[in-house]
């Protein structure tokens, strides 16, 4: 069976959901030979073997934490290389969605991103996307050299399938361009606990209805009763009530988590293409003709300030 490359997302060696989602997908096409670099790449070795990688390529060098992209691109393209995959899966973060067109030009090869699925076809591996503000389902393949795929996060569950993981070092030689950018200084991001929004089994979100900063205290309360991520409309965002970070939408993030709670969101396009392909969709709307209605699985008439409190409390009580 051909081998397919996976780039692994893992911080000091502790590996991200989305790359085990692709390591199931990977699955379906071939064998998974897993890509881990920087520090800590040698301790992802054991969570990618639990979920299906036959080998894990690692190396670290400095240059991937000094300098933006290229060194992780001139990496992945030692493992292309070396491997002759059947295709290369990335996730679909901003910084892989980079190092995967980056990859896509050096090799002569076709790119497809944002997938939300993935099987085998008879030329290839063939990939389902959501387009047009997630208003279609389009199913397609790359035509031209060895397919680079970028899945977005939630898109498969992650299903363990214990193979052998041998771990090889990967033997780099960095271009001239790989340290044109340098890393100058880093802030640690403050943690608020709760799941990374992309990555997020449940996601609530707030909106113009919200009607002030203060108030988002009651959809963080909701969320943090779930165990879920916070997001936040355009019209929140702008208002200065959220921070833009938590955007979700057309111009902010894109969601597909299992369960998506809607409170004081009129469901403008721009919101709904973030997060239409969510499994389960839920809205709290003082406004019985609002827009998102049309599209919820589940829908409340009723104010917010008085529905969602309640509903906190009803899910602490079950949990207690």
């Amino acid at each position: 069976m051909a081998e397919v490359l996976v780039y692994v997302d893992h911080v000091d060696g502790a590996v991200r959901k989305p790359t085990l989602e692709l390591l199931t997908l990977a699955r379906r096409i071939g064998e998974p030979v897993a890509v881990a670099l920087g520090a800590g790449a040698a301790d992802t070795a054991a969570a990618l073997a639990e979920h299906g990688a036959t080998r894990v390529l690692t190396a670290d060098a400095p240059e991937f934490a000094d300098y933006l992209v290229v060194p992780k691109v001139d990496a992945l393209q030692a493992a292309y290389e070396s491997v002759s995959p059947a295709a290369v899966l990335v996730p679909s973060s901003a910084e892989g969605k980079e190092i995967a067109a980056r990859l896509a030009v050096r090799i002569g090869s076709g790119i497809i991103t944002d997938a939300i699925d993935l099987e085998a076809g008879d030329e290839g591996p063939v990939a389902t996307q959501s387009v047009f503000a997630a208003g279609f389902s389009t199913k397609s393949r790359v035509s031209k050299g060895t397919p680079v795929i970028t899945v977005k996060p939630n898109s498969a569950a992650v299903e363990p399938a214990p193979a052998a993981g041998a771990v090889e070092a990967l033997s780099v030689t960095f271009s001239d361009k790989a340290t044109g950018t340098r890393i100058t200084s880093r802030t640690p991001r403050e943690s608020t606990g709760r799941p990374e929004l992309t990555e997020a089994a449940i996601v609530v979100s707030g909106g113009r209805g919200v009607n002030g900063a203060e108030n988002f205290a009651i959809i963080e309360a909701l969320a943090d009763s779930l165990g879920a991520a916070v997001g936040a409309s355009r019209a929140a965002v702008d208002a200065g009530w959220y921070p833009h970070s938590n955007q979700v939408g057309q111009t902010g993030k894109s969601v597909s988590p299992q369960l998506y709670i809607a409170s004081g969101i009129s469901g403008a396009i721009q919101h709904r293409a973030g997060m239409q392909t969510s499994k389960t969709i839920v809205a709290v709307n003082k406004d019985a003709e609002a827009p998102i209605f049309d599209l919820v699985d589940y829908g409340v008439v009723g104010d917010l300030f008085e529905v969602v409190p309640q509903l906190t409390e009803e899910i602490k009580t079950r949990k207690g």
